[in-house]
């Protein structure tokens, strides 16, 4: 404590030299803090902006959904009870135009309360209640503009919806709570509850839902309205029952999309942190070299080691939260930025601002990577002696010390704020642990280039002699840069290739694999006419290759081995097939592509006990096993049926893909309605919806080419972008490469004088730095490029179950950029070098 203040007065006379030295130092710590202060400030903004809107999302307070039935009149009494209600059906229909053109829509009917939180914004200049007055003998509708620009509608129209006749009154430009509805297949056609129920679109067999939306009073707690609604509603009936969502929980989708985004984008700047620390260790070495005569003066006067280690302390920390507070500007102003640019197209509500807990958080992460990377050299300031000092650099290896220890506690209080502070803290665990593998791995790959080269230029002469030496020598770029750069180049990689992966699913492979329609609401007892229509649309007979028809059904898993179900012991990630309904099916024979892996399938004219064929998927959650008993809660009851085979179900395939298949004799007696699904040109689509049209007009034609068409230019529109944010850690191992060249510019300028003296060419020390460097982002680079193709793999085929394709261009393109980029990194060098004369260099002025 004595001494503080001596140290405090030595350091800032050093920092009033400023920021000497320190300039990739503080791009280092402030690109890293930057990335994740704004991804974790543009989450919080989307997190705010879902709760500044949660009432309009919810439509209320509360919300209550049930499915295939509507709510009876004493549960509409007990609802209303609790506060304001109103009411929404929603059902997918078939519409169709004067024209003949037709289109899936959802059909959505509300009562005169709707909405009871929140606007809708219509375009046409008509109020809401004016748009769904009937128009004669048509019912007003609102339309949304997609639907009439395929249709060729414009208001004032009319057009059909199933059998009910309906007028284009308003343009349906935005609704409160559409985004607590997800996804739908069609365009949304607005209208009057009456208007869905006296059409006939509420019968039975025909899948549709209502929603109340209740607004509870202000004094009020949500916890005792929800318990309120389920006193209403009692006990949930086998198979079905309703499910609650309150303001608190206005979009859930939604808001595990953002945690991962934060977590994606926070990632990427953590690896930026990373890569950038051997550029931190590197500008901490070099101001350490530069300073160590003084720090051998000071020694000799008497200095202990613990005052040369507080006044270089206090001027690296300084310099690092110089980095930070430009990180954190940064960071914090990109998202109102984004904001002003692109709020008005979000699809989720956002209210930018400066956020303090990100910041905060990201200001933690860059202290800790600067104590992780910059305290093990002052450990070595500490423990130098005078005389080794001034024989030679700071390079020996780390004492063993209290700075070392500070270092390792700092680099694991780094890792586990990471895990902590993830939404899915074992996936970060294991992405950090990959990175911190590949990292270790590039370093050794480094050290091992730097020895290959001292073995490899005994047989070599001239500018590759020289290269090779330079590689080989203590100041090698091989040791220093080769983790980051290659660290930057195997995120960039990994990025490139998912990416690619996906678009090519969705703009290939699946148009090619998947079917082009699917046909659902088909009557059982018409089947085999249907497939005579369907086949007369199109003009040519029909194979199993390219159409399909089975019975379908919704069912859940209820029951494993005579137990229930405990949903809570079922990992999240595979709890889909037992926390809602999963489709069905009653298929006799082996159908093709049935892909069984485990077990038989039933032979042709089974008659038994029920049997069962379950995906792998839909198994794996309760760790059910060929011959265990399960429970199915189907058509209101629930029967046991034994595991005859699991099958691996590929979902965007072709093929009868569902996770859950019965024998025919499990559901004897049921009057299933059939779905079908058929490849189709698009000359083929419009004639087939049309035929169908005049003789089965309740069957409805959903169109996958359009939602694979739009999920193509989805992924097209993110390509840049996520591409540009992953470029992120590539520019932090370019930093450190830019850093080792800089922090060794003094020494190369007395070797390349050296060399002029004994007689080399400019030419030929230009070529020796070009190879130097050229290899360090050949070695880099490959291994960066190798490291990304093995994770991305395994994300692609695992993960995200699409078909493995690279991007060779791309692979190429980084492939050759590393030692390009390199190479003119080491020419610039050299070149700076050259600029001074040889006496100069060689004197040190």
């Amino acid at each position: 404590m004595a001494e503080a203040p001596l140290a405090l007065r030595l350091a800032a006379r050093e920092l009033r030299a400023g920021f000497r030295g320190f300039w990739i130092f503080l791009a280092c710590i402030a690109l890293g803090v930057a990335a994740i202060a704004a991804a974790g400030s543009t989450a919080q903004a989307f997190r705010m902006g879902l709760a500044s809107q949660a009432r309009e999302i919810v439509g209320g307070d509360l919300a209550v959904t049930i499915q295939q039935r509507q709510f009876a009149p004493a549960e509409q009494a007990a609802l209303g009870r609790i506060g304001a209600v109103s009411y929404a059906v929603a059902v997918r229909a078939m519409a169709e135009a004067p024209s003949g053109e037709r289109r899936l829509v959802e059909l959505r009917g509300v009562s005169g309360a709707w909405p009871l939180a929140g606007k809708v914004e219509l375009a046409g200049g008509r109020s809401l209640r004016q748009a769904l007055t009937p128009s004669g003998p048509a019912a007003g509708a609102a339309v949304e503009a997609p639907l009439l620009d395929r249709m060729g509608l414009h208001l004032g129209d009319r057009f059909m919806v199933g059998n009910a006749p309906v007028a284009v009154q308003a343009i349906l430009v935005s609704e409160p709570d559409r985004l607590a509805r997800g996804f739908t297949l069609g365009p949304s056609v607005l209208t009057r509850l009456k208007t869905v129920i006296d059409g006939g679109f509420l019968g039975a067999g025909i899948p549709f839902s209502e929603t109340a939306r209740i607004a509870i009073p202000a004094w009020e707690s949500l916890g005792e309205a929800r318990a309120r609604v389920r006193r209403a509603l009692g006990r949930e009936p086998l198979g079905g029952g309703y499910r609650i969502r309150d303001r608190n929980d206005a979009a859930p989708g939604v808001r595990h999309l953002i945690d991962q985004l934060e977590y994606f984008l926070g990632f990427i700047g953590l690896a930026s942190l990373a890569a950038g620390g051997l550029g931190v260790a590197g500008a901490v070495n070099a101001h350490l070299e530069a300073s160590k005569g003084d720090i051998a003066i000071l020694k000799v006067f008497g200095a202990g080691g613990a005052l040369v280690r507080d006044i270089h302390l206090i001027q690296i920390g300084s310099m690092a939260a110089v980095g930070i507070v430009i990180g954190l500007a940064v960071g914090a102003a990109i998202p109102p930025l984004l904001g002003a640019t692109v709020a008005a197209s979000l699809p989720v509500p956002a209210l930018f601002g400066v956020y303090p807990w990100p910041l905060i958080k990201a200001a933690a992460f860059g202290l800790l990577s600067t104590a992780a990377f910059a305290l093990i050299s002052l450990g070595r300031a500490r423990a130098s002696s005078p005389s080794v000092l001034l024989r030679r650099d700071v390079a020996d290896p780390p004492a063993m010390g209290v700075e070392l220890l500070a270092a390792s506690c700092a680099a694991l209080a780094l890792a586990a704020l990471a895990v902590v502070s993830a939404p899915t803290p074992a996936a970060a665990a294991v992405m950090i642990g990959g990175a911190a593998a590949a990292f270790a791995l590039l370093w050794v790959l480094g050290w091992g280039a730097a020895s290959a080269a001292g073995r490899l230029r005994a047989g070599t002469r001239g500018p590759l002699r020289m290269g090779l030496a330079n590689l080989a020598g203590p100041r090698s770029a091989a040791r220093t840069a080769t983790p980051s750069v290659g660290l930057g180049v195997a995120l960039v990689t990994t990025v490139v290739l998912i990416q690619s992966s996906l678009i090519a699913q969705v703009a290939a492979v699946a148009p090619r694999t998947a079917p082009a329609l699917i046909f659902t609401e088909i009557p059982a007892a018409r089947g085999a006419e249907y497939d005579r229509a369907v086949a007369r649309a199109f003009g040519r007979p029909l194979s199993s290759a390219d159409y399909l028809r089975a019975p379908f059904a919704t069912g859940r898993i209820v029951k494993v081995r005579g137990a229930a179900i405990e949903r809570a012991r079922i990992d999240r990630s595979r709890r889909w097939a037992y926390d809602n309904d999963i489709s069905l099916s009653v298929i006799g024979p082996e159908p093709p592509l049935a892909d069984v892996v485990s077990g038989r399938w039933w032979p042709t004219n089974y008659s038994g006990p029920p049997l069962a064929a379950l995906s792998q998927d839909a198994a794996s959650g309760a760790d059910i096993k060929v011959g265990d008993t399960i429970g199915i809660a189907v058509l209101g009851r629930e029967i046991d049926a034994r595991v005859a085979a699991l099958r691996k179900v590929e979902y965007a395939g072709f093929g009868a893909n569902f996770p859950l298949v019965l024998d025919p004799a499990a559901l004897a007696g049921a009057e299933l309605s059939n779905v079908a699904i058929a490849k189709a040109s698009g000359a083929e689509e419009a004639r087939v919806a049309r035929a169908l049209g005049r003789d089965f007009p309740s069957v409805n034609v959903i169109s996958v080419r359009d939602q694979l068409k739009a999920a193509a230019d989805l992924f097209g529109r993110l390509a840049l972008a996520v591409r540009a944010v992953a470029s992120v850690v590539a520019v932090s191992g370019v930093l450190v490469l830019v850093g080792a060249i800089a922090a060794g510019a003094r020494e190369r300028a007395r070797e390349a004088a050296i060399l002029e003296v004994l007689g080399a060419t400019r030419a030929q020390v230009l070529a020796a730095s070009g190879i130097e460097y050229g290899a360090v982002g050949l070695i880099a680079g490959t291994a960066g490029v190798g490291l990304g193709y093995l994770a991305a793999w395994p994300a692609v085929v695992e993960v995200f179950r699409a078909d493995w394709s690279v991007d060779w261009a791309a692979i190429a393109v980084l492939l050759a950029a590393s030692p390009a980029v390199a190479a003119a990194g080491g020419l610039i060098a050299a070149g700076q070098a050259l600029r001074r004369r040889p006496a100069r260099a060689l004197r040190g002025s």
